[in-house]
């Protein structure tokens, strides 16, 4: 079973690439079936968070009404890149497959090693400056959420 859906994966990638699209595809499954497809749309949409797998996540959550997949499994033809696993661990489902590894990715031009590297610097080392403004100001909303008494944690 579990192949068969990392099949499909693998089937909707290969398509997306004939379509024009890069060669990502994942699966959100619950119970046995499969809730919700979704393919690397960064090109077509212009949207570089547009991953195979936040747009299957993004259609599963609509599906379910939820902002988290307890309770399901996503099969994806790649191992996911950093910003795909932040959103893997946000919504928190049961466990991931990949077809492909990082290291297949990079053979082929898509290569997330660099923004790994970056991620274990600390942020004044970082190809991309990062600076912290206004914390103070900042931190109001923070101080918000803890005084909220009807929140969803997440």
């Amino acid at each position: 079973m579990q192949e068969n859906f990392m099949r499909e994966a693998i089937r909707l990638a290969v398509g997306n690439v004939r379509n024009g699209g890069g060669p990502f595809a994942a699966l959100v499954v619950k119970d046995g079936a499969v809730i919700a497809s979704g393919v690397n749309l960064v090109t077509s949409t212009n949207d570089p968070s547009a991953h195979a797998e936040i747009v299957a996540i993004r259609n599963a959550c609509r599906k379910l009404q939820n902002f988290q997949l307890t309770g399901c499994e996503i099969y994806t033809s790649c191992e996911p890149c950093p910003m795909c696993l932040g959103a893997i661990y946000w919504a928190r489902p049961e466990r991931v497959y990949y077809g492909s590894t990082k290291e297949d990715a990079a053979q082929s031009g898509f290569d997330d090693a660099f923004i790994f590297a970056q991620l274990a610097l600390p942020s004044s080392q970082r190809k991309i400056q990062f600076v912290t403004l206004l914390r103070e100001e900042a931190s109001k909303a923070f101080e918000a959420w803890r005084r909220q008494e009807q929140k969803i944690p997440y």
